[in-house]
């Protein structure tokens, strides 16, 4: 990578979208590489790249984020172990973490059962130590503590501690109760030198046998080991130098084991952090609402593209192409339009995708890979080296135009500014030319007019422009490939407070050509404006007509789905009704045979037998006939109806009384609580025991009507817990059947027992949005209020 080329990065700010990447690693040496990261010039190595992070995003969006946690550089640890040295508690606590994070992220890669992925293998070639984690852990609980268990000799030796320590206390304490208490300084077992001892007034020093190991810096207390604990602390002493030794081995003994495992645990230490920064790129594209684009051999085409570093949701999308139908975008528009941000957009998008990052863009984008990619964004002037901002320019174009070949990007920021206007846009259209011949795509920024028209009669060339709003006077970002854009300097000028005099001054030294090529792009840009609100006009109208259709199929899918089912149910209606006559028809003939049997042998079997295959075969013609109701015969005649007759309605099947007949033979009748108007051809009249039947019939209707009727109150007193329960379903059913908004459930207060069913039963129900005691007038705590939904 030349100079020049890594100059352009940093020009085009890709270091700031690495320092996003590393904030999304997780290990230290992986946000080093993060930072370190730089564009890959080969194709296949950047497809690669970038299916690596699609299959990163995948599997986050399925599974979550793998843990790399703890994972720390041990490449230096394995390197000692494997000479023969032994490693300490924490080197060692690190090679637990590496395996431990290996063996979770080995679990993780296995976890899935979908489609699988071009990350798959790296998962596959960790190895998951557990033995050699488990040992370590369980050997070493902290890096200044080793655990009892890491070997039964230390465990025998910590118990002897711990008993000759015991023993010590004990002797010491039995001092501490004695005669010999008045000599101490303080009722206290200390240690020196690790080592028990108790704190003597200096002035009974002698009174006191033993070893002094210390002395108070006022003098006032010796430290004395008392001659009896001298023999316990020198075991002590054995057994913690003992402690040591096997501390020692033991540390010994895992640092060998991780040496022999070395070239596993170096291998999955390398592919933890190479998955993290896979896994940092797929919590990027997250971050940054990317995709990955197409790579192509032949251009560049950017959908929706945003400046990756801007606020997403105040970034203006832009579409950028370069290198299909022409390879030369000339960008022209005010200042502060936003030239210099799409330049850098098209550059950063490309290097982002180079390094095997998602890019902000919709799905169909395609980006090139290039060997180089060369910018002279900004202005470089440096008085030290005595440049104008003229020559740095040039002295970079310079070494671009050296650089550059057809497998090259080319970005100018103001090409040719900074000098004479005539010869710059001489100079700029001829640096174009060159970079053109080389068969590098060029992609520049300029106010001169002479470009527009020199992008607008050059094939390969074309114009583009940052729109500005003139009626606001401010830009709107966006970017119109195909349409040169005009400075407006004389408007931004007297939006910013110039006088008019001043301007009016200034247009009429413009000169004539450019003032009607000026006209002519204005006129230009108002017939794009308005063709572009006739197109969102049309675009409305176009979604507001496939709304509308959409719901109309809603509807008549829907419409069909419940004809669909009310077929279904009077199919499945009219089968159980054949069904249950089939099953009568068959008990009656059973009944017949079983009566012909005991009847005269020269019965006429073949008799019956006809009459029940006619049977069933009428029975099959109503069963093909499904879907249609079959047509009744008609009743015979009877005589007119009179008052106080009982009436059939032929066709509800319903019978009514017959109250009074009207002038107009018209029959006022009651069926239960229901009063009907009827003709007098639409009943027959019941006679005789017919009319007995009738009356049960009416009777059983107006029964059937009145539990319909829904109350609003219910009285559950006098009754057992389930009983009560019991009669509140049913009292509730009908109430909802009713419509009913509030009823009003009677216990009584007596034991409560009622009452508590009542209320634990309404929480459960379905058909209760809320309830409540009864109010003063109401009941209070012998009724309770329920609000129904």
């Amino acid at each position: 990578m030349t100079d020049l080329f890594e100059k352009s990065i940093h020009t085009l700010e890709l270091p700031r979208v690495l320092e996003l990447l590393a904030d999304q690693a997780v290990t230290e040496e992986g946000k080093q590489r993060c930072l370190a990261l730089r564009p890959m010039t080969d194709a296949g190595d950047v497809r690669r790249a970038q299916a690596e992070t699609t299959a990163a995003v995948t599997m986050m969006t399925v599974r979550g984020t793998p843990s790399f946690s703890g994972v720390k550089p041990v490449r230096a640890s394995l390197q000692r172990a494997d000479m023969g040295g032994s490693l300490n508690t924490r080197e060692l606590l690190e090679i637990a973490a590496v395996l431990r994070a290996a063996r979770s992220a080995k679990d993780y890669g296995e976890g899935g059962e979908g489609a699988k992925s071009c990350i798959d293998h790296l998962f596959r070639s960790l190895t998951a130590n557990r033995f050699l984690e488990e040992k370590i852990t369980g050997s070493i609980l902290g890096e200044e503590e080793i655990a009892d268990a890491a070997s039964p000799e230390l465990a025998a030796i910590r118990r002897h501690i711990r008993s000759t320590a015991s023993k010590v206390r004990d002797i010491l304490n039995r001092l501490l109760s004695s005669n010999q208490a008045k000599y101490l300084q303080e009722a206290i077992i200390t240690q020196r030198n690790d080592r028990f001892v108790v704190p003597v007034k200096s002035e009974h020093k002698n009174d006191v046998p033993g070893l002094v190991h210390d002395v108070s810096s006022s003098g006032s207390t010796f430290f004395i080991e008392p001659m009896g604990v001298v023999k316990a602390n020198n075991e002590l002493k054995e057994l913690q130098a003992r402690e040591e030794k096997e501390i020692e081995r033991i540390l010994a003994e895992l640092s060998a084991e991780c040496a022999a495992h070395k070239e596993d645990l170096a291998q999955d230490y390398d592919l933890l952090l190479l998955l993290d920064g896979i896994f940092a790129r797929a919590k990027l594209s997250y971050r940054m609402r990317a995709c990955e684009p197409k790579i192509t051999e032949r251009d560049v085409y950017l959908h929706r593209a945003r400046h990756p570093l801007l606020d997403a949701d105040k970034a203006v999308a832009n579409d950028l192409m370069l290198g299909e139908t022409f390879d030369t975008l000339v960008i022209t528009g005010p200042n502060t339009g936003g030239k210099t941000v799409t330049l850098k957009t098209i550059g950063l998008l490309v290097l982002m995708a180079q390094c095997g990052l998602h890019i902000p863009v919709s799905g169909d984008s395609r980006v090139r890979v290039f060997q180089r990619v060369l910018a002279d964004v900004g202005d470089e002037q440096s008085i030290a080296q005595s440049l104008s901002t003229f020559s740095s320019h040039m002295v970079n174009i310079v070494g671009i135009l050296q650089q550059a070949d057809d497998e090259t990007l080319i970005l100018f920021d103001e090409l040719g500014a900074g000098t004479d206007p005539v010869e710059g846009a001489a100079l700029a259209a001829a640096i174009i030319e060159s970079a053109r011949a080389l068969g590098a795509l060029v992609a520049a920024t300029t106010h001169y007019a002479e470009l527009k028209v020199y992008a607008m009669t050059t094939p390969g060339v074309e114009n583009a422009s940052c729109e500005f709003n003139v009626e606001t006077l401010e830009p709107t970002y966006r970017l119109l490939i195909g349409i040169p854009g005009k400075s407006n300097a004389f408007a931004i000028s007297e939006r910013l407070g110039l006088p008019r005099e001043v301007i009016q001054k200034a247009a009429q030294r413009v000169d004539a050509e450019n003032v009607r090529f000026e006209d002519v792009l204005t006129q230009l840009d108002e017939q794009r404006q308005q063709m572009e609100r006739e197109k969102d006009e049309a675009r409305r109208l176009r979604r507001e007509m496939e709304e509308s259709s959409r719901t109309i199929r809603e509807y008549r899918a829907k419409l069909e789905a419940e004809r669909a089912r009310a077929v279904e149910k009077a199919q499945a209606e009219a089968r159980a009704i054949l069904d249950e006559a089939r099953g009568t028809a068959d008990q009656v003939f059973q009944q017949l045979n079983e009566m012909r049997r005991r009847q005269r042998k020269e019965e006429d079997w073949q008799a019956v037998n006809d009459e029940r295959s006619a049977l069933r075969r009428r029975l099959n013609e109503a069963e093909g006939k499904l879907g249609r109701r079959p047509e009744e015969p008609a009743p015979p005649p009877t005589r007119p109806a009179r008052a106080g007759d009982t009436v059939e309605l032929v066709k509800m099947g319903t019978q009514a009384a017959v109250l009074a007949v009207n002038k107009d033979g018209s029959l006022q009748l009651q069926a239960g609580i229901l009063n009907i108007t009827a003709k007098q051809d639409e009943v027959r009249v019941v006679e005789g025991e017919t009319r007995k039947q009738a009356q049960k019939l009416i009777q059983r209707a107006e029964h059937k009507l009145r539990t319909l009727g829904a109350s609003p109150e219910v009285d559950l007193r006098g009754m057992m817990t389930d009983e009560a329960v019991g009669a509140l379903d049913l009292f509730l059913d009908n109430a909802v059947l009713g419509k009913l908004n509030e009823v009003r459930i009677i216990h009584g207060k007596g034991t409560g027992a009622v009452r508590k069913a009542v209320r634990e039963h309404l929480k459960r129900s379905r058909y209760v949005k809320s309830f409540r005691p009864g109010r003063y007038g109401e009941g209070e705590d012998g009724v309770t209020i329920a609000e129904l939904k």
